[in-house]
């Protein structure tokens, strides 16, 4: 029967394990709560392929507690029922070791389920997911586990694995595998620091290559062929599609035109051409905003353009905006004004509107009809002394001029009309 390659190499000590040295490494904490043999309910997260399954089956190894597995994309509330009737009974007289798989797509009820076993110590939970565990678990059970994050393998990381998977194949295989120089570090980093990708490529590599007298030719082209985007995580519903948004954000706003660049490419590429838009709009906004108004117009016809060419020619306007607002001067005052202004409104801090401002038809319901509004363009430089602002907050300031050249010319316009100047 075909046993895939990850599954075969599959390691059975944590000194085998890729990476992951923040919490397996010499004197590290999950180490060290494994090696003691004392399991406490624990919760693994992080990307596919990067070792969870592995160090539970390592765990459950180490324990005398019947391991039971469940994925909880298919598990159903029967499959709970039945393991939880063998508890108490010679079928698992120290209670269950339980490795739920995918928990996040346990429903609440499912989740609470386990809970009261989870409580007397019947049943020790290792569960893992791919998506943050504070929005996607019960509030409960995570409060009764311990989380550990799994992060992408590094590619020096993924070498000692190809190595092993290579030198595997040869022997099963009685062939003797000519590498070319680049294929190895071209599949380390283009799995994504997923183990089980890597596998999966040398695999295929072995696979698509024609023995030669107990030879094989591994080439750096079919590498590249078999690895063509394998490195792209992204999910549009999960952790990686806010990610990546925040960090293209992140990164306009902090003036790096090559990051910016790389985040909108794995959107792109992903074929996300929606959340890119959206963050570049807001960032012109509210990163750049008064610093270089210009910006929001730029942007828009980019955007514009971007969508009338769609996918993948859309890729050179929205670049186009992300350089210009990655190299555009930073100010925000424009997001810092409206804050301040939303604050007091929702504090209740309004008041009436000045006399002179209502609405002039009003008048003509018998209303007062002198508002004493003056008409800021019948005055030199087309502005007037008078009240905007409701007596309650009347002297409020809500926006303050940014350092850049753009605001304080403003900035000097304006003390000088205002002034008397």
């Amino acid at each position: 029967m075909y046993r895939p390659l990850a599954d075969e190499l599959r390691p059975t000590s944590l000194d085998d394990v890729c990476g992951q040295q923040h919490i397996l490494g010499e004197g590290a904490m999950l180490r060290r709560i494994v090696e003691s043999g004392e399991i406490p309910n624990l919760i693994f997260y992080g990307p596919s392929g990067v070792g969870k399954t592995t160090v539970a089956n390592i765990i459950a190894a180490k324990t005398n507690r019947k391991l039971y597995k469940l994925n909880a994309t298919m598990a159903s509330s029967s499959d709970i029922k039945e393991m939880v009737s063998q508890l108490d009974t010679l079928l698992a007289p120290e209670g269950i070791l339980l490795y739920l798989d995918e928990i996040q797509y346990f429903t609440k009820k499912q989740q609470q389920t386990l809970l009261e076993h989870i409580e007397s110590g019947k049943i020790t939970l290792i569960a893992s997911t791919t998506e943050n565990p504070y929005f996607y678990v019960y509030n409960a059970i995570l409060s009764r586990s311990t989380v550990f994050e799994f992060k992408p393998t590094e590619p020096k990381d993924v070498l000692p694995a190809i190595d092993r998977a290579i030198a595997y194949l040869e022997e099963k295989r009685n062939l003797k595998a000519a590498v070319e120089d680049g294929v190895k570090e071209h599949i380390a980093t283009a799995c994504g620091g997923d183990i089980r990708k890597a596998m999966n490529a040398i695999e295929l590599l072995f696979s698509a290559a024609k023995p030669q007298k107990n030879k094989i030719k591994l080439t750096l082209a079919d590498a590249e062929a078999i690895s063509q985007k394998s490195a792209m995580r992204y999910d549009r519903e999960g952790d990686d599609h806010y990610d990546i948004a925040s960090a293209l954000m992140k990164s306009l706003r902090g003036s790096d035109p090559d990051a910016a660049l790389h985040y909108l490419a794995r959107l792109l590429e992903a074929g996300d051409l929606v959340t890119p838009i959206r963050r570049i709009l807001c960032s012109a906004s509210e990163d750049i905003g008064m610093a270089y108004p210009q910006a929001v117009s730029i942007v828009k016809a980019c955007v514009d353009n971007a969508l009338q060419l769609g996918l993948p020619e859309a890729r050179l306007p929205l670049a186009q905006a992300c350089i210009v607002l990655a190299t555009a001067p930073k100010s925000n005052s424009v997001v810092a004004a409206i804050d301040a202004a939303q604050r007091d409104v929702r504090k209740g801090k309004t008041g009436d509107y000045p006399r002179h401002l209502q609405n002039v038809h009003a008048d003509s319901a018998g209303m007062e009809r002198e508002q004493g509004y003056k008409y800021p363009h019948s005055y030199p430089n087309h502005w007037v002394k008078q009240q905007y602002l409701p007596d309650l907050l009347d002297g409020t300031v809500y926006y303050e001029y940014g350092d850049n050249k753009i605001e304080q010319a403003a900035k000097k316009y304006w003390d000088e009309i205002k002034g008397g100047k």
